[in-house]
């Protein structure tokens, strides 16, 4: 037994998974694995200096009465160990069908939350779970045949935040052996045994296979390359962090991605990017590689200019990729307004949250205002009069404060990082020729601009409701 509390040691000492004085929940289902588990860091608390605080089990709501006894069973292993015990119960068929995924994903995320919760609740400092060796061999296959990249085949990590694996070298092999020289007892959950779940097939008849026909230890091998890929995949992830300071830049709920520095990246970290930059608006959606490579077609310039992604769409505007939510391209309602602005005068736009307000003017020196993003000075005389301000209309054109010439309003909002669900409420100022004199908050028309032949100006002025003077 000596043997086996070694390895688990070692394991727990070379990837700092235990801090000194730290309390340890075990996460036990009543399986083979986590009942192990549990008995071999409570024998190591004995000499080591971390305490097991106690066991916790989530019952998933599924499996009947067998469910039932897997939470009896481990209710008696906690009094056996003489530890606490702590229980939840979670609909998990619900919780799939509410979220739209598996029951597989759904129980994975109720473990971790049910886990990172009652840490916090009881004043824990890490959950342990039962992972092992031959559970890392199969997240390998498994991602391998999903079509993971690196980062994937690290597969399982020893220390997910406050989640730890002290098991993770040990084979499946060597916990039975512990199990049965000990006499200890613990539950078989019959679904590991149902084909239909991949990770079932993968450890029932693909492993058992490579096993017979290449390697009796391919278990090992298997998690040997998941560690090189983990190591592999963090360098690569702190080199996608400097890039992407360069090419990506996040404002409200819009990523722009610099098509020009993506491109100059080699592949590998370009892949990285576009990934990372695409999981802000993901929203929990499994991003592909498929996915990403859309994205880098887009940069490409070809006849493409758009796609549909999970959560969000992708747009190529100006040398940039312009990634914005899917929910808010889909719902946004158009708000149309027109209010008539008399100088001097003002109006309350209760569609954008703003009062505007028009006053005439002296020419302000060069050190004055003259063009800021709530209060801009135009040339009187340029304008005809009354004014309008109204919401955007299909074919706004102008030529921006210093632009060599004109452009729609579409690409200016594009180009500013206005997103969708704003842009129908930005006030536009123009003149009764219908000209656009001013973008309320961007910028203000070239044509009305204050110059050295200005003789008086109309000042323009946007404040937000509620706001004080």
């Amino acid at each position: 037994m000596q043997g086996i509390l070694d390895r688990v040691l070692q394991t727990i000492r070379r990837h700092s998974l235990i801090p000194p004085s730290a309390r340890v929940l075990v996460a036990v289902s009543g399986g083979s694995d986590s009942v192990a588990l549990a008995h071999l860091l409570h024998r190591l608390s004995k000499t080591e200096e971390f305490k097991v605080s106690g066991i916790i089990h989530l019952h998933h709501g599924l499996r009947g009465e067998a469910a039932d006894e897997d939470s009896k069973a481990t209710r008696v292993l906690a009094d056996d160990l003489q530890v606490p015990y702590h229980e939840t119960r979670v609909d998990v068929r619900a919780m799939a069908r509410e979220r739209g995924n598996s029951i597989e994903e759904a129980g994975r995320a109720a473990r971790i939350a049910f886990f990172e919760e009652t840490a916090k609740r009881v004043g824990a400092d890490r959950v342990a779970v039962g992972h092992h060796q031959d559970d890392q061999a199969e997240t390998f296959l498994l991602r391998i045949l999903r079509g993971a990249g690196t980062r994937g085949l690290s597969s399982i990590y020893p220390r997910h935040g406050v989640i730890i694996r002290p098991l993770l070298e040990l084979s499946k092999r060597a916990l039975r052996d512990f199990l049965d020289a000990e006499s200890i007892k613990f539950r078989n959950d019959e679904t590991n045994n149902d084909l239909t779940i991949p990770r079932n097939r993968i450890r029932h008849q693909l492993l058992p296979y490579l096993r017979e026909n290449f390697t009796q230890g391919i278990s090992a091998v298997l998690a040997r390359e998941a560690h090189v890929a983990r190591q592999d995949a963090d360098w690569l992830d702190d080199a996608a962090d400097q890039a992407s300071a360069r090419v990506v830049e996040t404002r409200e709920n819009v990523v722009t991605l610099d098509a020009r520095e993506l491109l100059a990246l080699p592949p590998a970290l370009a892949w990285r990017v576009v990934r990372r930059a695409l999981g802000t608006l993901a929203r929990e959606r499994f991003i592909s590689l498929d996915h990403v490579e859309a994205v880098m077609g887009l940069t490409a310039f070809g006849n493409k200019r758009s796609v549909s992604l999970p959560g969000q769409r992708a747009e190529m505007v100006n040398g940039s990729v312009h990634l914005e939510p899917a929910d808010v391209v889909m719902t946004a309602e158009p708000v149309e307004f027109s209010y008539m602005l008399s100088v001097p005068g003002e109006v309350l736009v209760e569609e954008s949250g703003r009062r505007i307000k028009a006053t005439l003017g002296k020419v302000p020196d060069r050190s004055g205002l003259c063009n800021r993003s709530e209060l801009v000075a135009v040339d009187a005389e340029r304008m005809v009069g009354p004014m309008t301000v109204r919401g955007r209309r299909p074919g706004d054109r102008l030529r921006p404060l210093g632009s060599p010439g004109k452009r729609s309003l579409q690409d200016l909002f594009v180009d500013r990082k206005v997103s969708r669900a704003s842009r129908d409420q930005v006030p536009i100022v123009t003149d009764s020729d219908g000209r656009i004199v001013w973008i309320v908050g961007l910028t203000v028309a070239h044509q009305f601009r204050v110059t050295e032949r200005t003789q008086s100006v109309i000042f323009l002025e946007s404040k937000k409701l509620g706001v004080e003077e």
